[in-house]
């Protein structure tokens, strides 16, 4: 009954959101589909999309999540209203969170340049 979903949005999904927004947001996912999961920028975009997907709320047994992780993500980009550079902007925003993260907690395996 119920799909398998994950706790958050999950790293092999990235690929599949590639040509849901123009050139700019295919660009931000050819880019970080080629970089390990523990790097800073793809841990990014993983937090960029529990952000927009609302990841932290989500109940097991709610429509979104039968629907499974895939399903919701792509109905929010689909659904956003915004140009593809805010969303790039919103990335921005999640990598700087990730990059204090890191500076404050420098042993937990996340690749930086």
């Amino acid at each position: 009954m119920y799909t398998q979903n994950e706790l958050f949005f999950p790293h092999h999904l990235i690929r599949s959101l590639r040509n849901l927004r123009g050139p700019e947001w295919a660009n931000l996912v050819d880019r970080i589909v080629q970089l390990p999961e523990t790097h800073e920028e793809t841990l990014a975009f993983m937090l960029l999309m529990v952000r927009l997907n609302g990841c932290t709320v989500c109940e097991t047994d709610s429509y979104r999540a039968m629907r499974g992780c895939k399903a919701c993500a792509e109905q929010m980009l689909r659904r956003f209203k915004g140009e593809d550079a805010e969303l790039l902007a919103m990335y921005d925003d999640a990598l700087n969170t990730i990059q204090d993260y890191v500076r404050d907690a420098p042993d937990m395996g996340i690749i930086t340049p």
